[in-house]
């Protein structure tokens, strides 16, 4: 076999010579992880990822797990979807999520429903204040979540809009839109998500809010007593929950038949 010519190649002409290049790039590369709750331990963390602008999240977590996300930095924007790992036809509806409790702000208690009148998570905590639930993605955000999707066995047809948390749009009283900014560095959004789900996560620019993304960190732990928990009192919420419920039972008992 003729040498290349090429020096800067030269490293990377055999087998042995491409894995040790590629060893050392592993061994030199850093991976960003985010700080993870004090109060959590550290055996009930089920994942975590830091996602650098431009970057998109996939994972599927289990009924009864919290998911803290967190901007650092203070220009994370969060474009959010979920679906259920079992039946991914049945995924986040925004619009009943904003129809239903009567609320498009969202903020502490509000269901994330489909529109199956279930509820695939709760906001069980919101120290931020600035979310969005009337503009869904930028292109740049549904291309990645398209992306993470596809890691998931999704195709385009499956990903439907989403809810973006960090940055925050108000509703003038002659429906103009308008974009409220962010919260201050370090606010978080906890979730506690009911069924099994495909959580799908880019961190991209919001349509009304062009300002180039920083860091969003995502921790997510096992804490299923928090589903024996009354986390919102409205009849809306409670009959989502009901009907959520009800198939949760109707599944387990198909499995274990």
């Amino acid at each position: 076999m003729t040498e290349p010519s090429n020096p800067e190649h030269a490293g990377t002409a055999s087998t042995g010579g491409a894995r040790s290049h590629a060893r050392a790039q592993a061994a030199a590369a850093t991976l960003a992880r985010p700080d993870l709750p004090s109060e959590v331990p550290a055996g009930k963390i089920t994942w975590s990822q830091r996602i650098p602008a431009g970057g998109y999240a996939n994972v599927v977590l289990g009924r009864g797990t919290r998911v803290r996300l967190t901007d650092p930095a203070g220009s994370a924007c969060a474009h959010v979807l979920l679906l259920r790992a079992d039946a991914p036809w049945e995924r986040l509806n925004v619009a009943d999520t904003v129809k239903v409790p009567w609320q498009a702000y969202l903020s502490t208690g509000h269901p994330l429903l489909t529109d199956q009148g279930r509820v695939l998570g709760t906001v069980l905590a919101d120290s931020s204040g600035h979310h969005d639930t009337l503009c869904g993605p930028t292109p740049e955000a549904r291309d990645l979540l398209r992306l993470a999707g596809a890691k998931q066995g999704l195709a385009p047809r499956d990903i439907a809009p989403s809810l973006s948390f960090f940055r925050g749009v108000r509703v003038a009283p002659d429906g103009a839109l308008s974009a409220t900014g962010s919260a201050p560095a370090g606010s978080s959004v906890d979730l506690l998500v009911h069924l099994p789900a495909v959580l799908l996560v880019a961190n991209a620019a919001h349509p009304l809010d062009e300002r180039a993304t920083t860091d969003l960190d995502i921790v997510a732990w096992s804490a299923p007593k928090d589903l024996t928990a009354n986390h919102n009192g409205d009849p809306e919420y409670l009959r989502a929950v009901q009907n959520t419920e009800a198939a949760w039972t109707a599944m387990t008992l198909e499995m274990t038949a």
